[in-house]
């Protein structure tokens, strides 16, 4: 289908944690990569979970990548023979991140973005929204209930083995020992605010 756009363009890669992001990413990095592109990855410096030089999925697989504190600082490593960027975990970046991509993807660059679309919280997260809206290529990804093994899009956090509160902070990098992936059913917020009111029985 990429045959039909003009060179330049963005793909957004979403879903909650553990749904397969980052190796669908690395996956199209290493497709790319056979045709000779040349590919700059970035990831945020925030996530050092697996390796500080590399993106890494839960997998295992890996691919060297640049580890930076803002979003404007992939502009540093982007030249005239650049064809490709790719960037994972890109919720964690700035807004800035928004108008790189825009911008980089006008230039005649092929965009890849992998990140999660909903907090621990179930709201959106960061700048993933409006990436979605302005990409023109999306792939959400779902991942399986640890609870009851249905479609898992949800991320839960668990605190000493127990849901965290609505009240907690938005960002704690981790891996299975503190998230899991949930069903909408299955997925538990404490003190979270909303309509709780008993639908009447037919």
């Amino acid at each position: 289908m990429y045959h039909q756009y003009n060179p330049g363009y963005l793909e957004v890669i979403t879903g909650c944690m553990f749904a397969g992001k980052t190796e669908e990413l690395i996956r199209r990095i290493n497709t790319l990569q056979f045709a000779n592109k040349k590919i700059v990855v970035f990831k945020p410096e925030i996530d050092n979970r697996y390796d500080e030089d590399f993106i890494v999925s839960h997998a295992g697989s890996k691919f060297i990548s640049h580890a930076i504190s803002k979003a404007e600082q992939i502009l540093d490593f982007i030249d005239e023979d650049t064809e490709v960027v790719a960037i994972d975990e890109v919720q964690f970046f700035d807004k800035a991140v928004i108008d790189i991509c825009e911008y980089l993807a006008l230039k005649g660059i092929r965009v890849m973005v992998a990140g999660l679309d909903m907090d621990f919280k179930g709201d959106p997260f960061g700048v993933i929204p409006t990436l979605l809206t302005q990409a023109e290529f999306v792939t959400k990804l779902t991942a399986v209930c640890t609870e009851c093994g249905s479609p898992a899009t949800r991320t839960q956090r668990l605190v000493n083995g127990e849901p965290a509160s609505y009240d907690d902070p938005i960002i704690l990098v981790a891996a299975s020992e503190s998230y899991e992936a949930r069903c909408r059913h299955h997925h538990v917020i404490v003190n979270k605010p909303g309509i709780k009111k008993e639908l009447k029985s037919c």
